[in-house]
């Protein structure tokens, strides 16, 4: 087997596994969290990577044989078994090294962990508020043909009906990497309900999506968190407007990129229950503080690369949502289609998959594969 540029990137890596597969087994790793998390993370992937790369070296090596069986063999079932073998295993390689190339770019390390998802209502009033109702409607949908679990941390209701703000959680698998290409400004043009002469108007919306931190990831000074308890408001029954089980924090952080000092306040009113609304408060504010504390790490792959994700300018307008064409624009790469209907509906994937795609081919250049 001849050695290719792409076997010459994978020596080494079958050593690394061995001692990664080692160290997950320390008791002293073990009890720091935070290495055994990570450690835990690269021992997967070197294992998914290493099958890729078994498969690959079988290809070869199958190639190779068939080679020699033409070169030395004069039966013809032989011969022509070979070439089928040939055939086949010439074909595979270029997808094989394909998905190695992939799976060799380092992997945003946020990719595999769940998301908070806020979605505001901006210009545009009423409608906007309503447009934000709209895309909360979309993404529960998508999230239900994924299996993923969606969780209402708090809103607050439109006048005309929508959400002029709602905050959620997505739980399952690999839920940052793929929702995290919906972070941005979405437009939408259309007839508002609230319009009498039949015009269209333009409204927007912006998305954020924030990896889910654990709670090893940031620290916190509990003691220095102010709590405030409030009646919920909203639909729940008579419970609700009773009891004191919507809670306020406030919470003074110093930004170790820019040294202020600034207050982050945080509502959760969703559950009758105060403790798991608190939980869920200090998982937003966790959240929060590991966002912007990797905002340095985002805007420098940005730099590097044309990245298909907008946490680096989360003012960037992203998508174009036209009803009276029927029409949806992605503009960060020039994706349309005519069903929108379907998409409000939560079938992004296709969307998804072309910016998936584009950002693959980014990550391809930066490192030379």
């Amino acid at each position: 087997m001849a050695k290719t540029p792409l076997l010459e990137r994978l020596e080494g890596l079958d050593a690394r596994f061995e001692e990664i597969g080692t160290l997950i087994t320390d008791p002293a790793v073990i009890a720091d969290m935070k290495r055994y998390v990570k450690l835990s993370k690269e021992y997967k992937d070197l294992e998914q990577l290493l099958k890729a790369a078994n498969k690959y070296k079988n290809l070869l090596n199958g190639i190779d044989e068939a080679r020699l069986i033409l070169e030395t063999e004069t039966d013809e079932d032989l011969r022509e078994m070979a070439k089928e073998e040939l055939e086949a295993n010439t074909e595979a390689v270029p997808k094989m090294e394909e998905e190695i190339k992939l799976l060799l770019i380092p992997e945003d390390p946020e990719d595999g962990r769940n998301a908070i998802v806020e979605i505001r209502g901006g210009t545009g009033g009423d409608e906007a508020a309503i447009f934000a109702g709209d895309l909360f409607r979309m993404y529960t949908k998508y999230c239900e043909t994924k299996g993923w679990k969606t969780e209402v941390s708090s809103f607050n209701e439109g006048a005309a009906g929508g959400f002029k703000e709602i905050v959620f959680t997505v739980s399952g698998q690999g839920v940052y990497g793929t929702m995290k290409y919906e972070s941005g400004v979405h437009r939408v043009q259309r007839v508002p309900a609230t319009e009498t002469q039949g015009r269209v108007h333009t409204s927007a919306a912006s998305v954020a999506v924030l990896p889910e931190a654990e709670p090893f990831d940031v620290e916190i000074n509990e003691g220095e968190i102010k709590w405030d308890t409030f009646r919920s408001g909203g639909a729940g029954g008579q419970n609700v407007n009773k009891v004191e089980s919507g809670v306020r924090l406030r919470y003074m952080w110093k930004n170790p990129n820019t040294g202020e000092t600034e207050e982050i306040l945080i509502e959760c009113t969703e559950t009758r229950d105060q403790p798991k609304n608190k939980e869920r408060a200090l998982t937003r504010l966790r959240s929060f503080i590991y966002d912007k504390e990797h905002q340095k790490y985002v805007d420098d792959i940005a730099s590097r690369r044309k990245t298909m994700v907008s946490t680096g300018d989360r003012s960037a307008k992203i998508r174009t949502y036209n009803y009276p064409q029927g029409r949806i624009t992605d503009h960060r790469i020039g994706y349309t289609i005519y069903n929108l209907g379907a998409f409000m509906d939560g079938e992004i994937q296709d969307c998804i998959d072309h910016l998936i795609v584009a950002e693959n081919a980014e990550k391809l250049k930066e490192n030379e594969l």
